[in-house]
């Protein structure tokens, strides 16, 4: 079963908090870090733009991205969030097993 790190950006802590506890609540994802200060430079609508924002680290299965998406969009404010994923090649065989026992099937 293949295990992927999900990243998402928020506007806000709060934000941030909301969509972790949603996804973890709804076992979407077994975990999900919040780094709570980051600055993101980005063209947007055909500008530069610079915000200070969180990072959500989330980890789950690959094949529940489709509703990770789908519950970060209900929950986020921004038109078009940050919902980009990496698999997660290695780790140890405890953890692994751990994504696996807290995530829904």
């Amino acid at each position: 079963m293949k295990k992927i790190v999900i990243f998402i950006t928020a506007g806000s802590i709060k934000e941030a908090e909301s969509i972790a506890q949603g996804l973890v609540k709804k076992k979407l994802a077994a975990c999900v870090n919040i780094v709570p200060s980051i600055r993101s430079i980005y063209a947007w609508k055909g500008r530069i733009e610079s915000s200070k924002e969180c990072l959500l680290i989330a980890k789950t299965r690959e094949s529940l991205f489709p509703q990770v998406e789908k519950a970060v969009k209900r929950l986020h404010s921004y038109e078009c969030p940050e919902i980009t994923a990496l698999p997660l090649a290695k780790g140890s065989a405890d953890y692994m097993r751990w994504i696996e026992k807290s995530t829904r099937r």
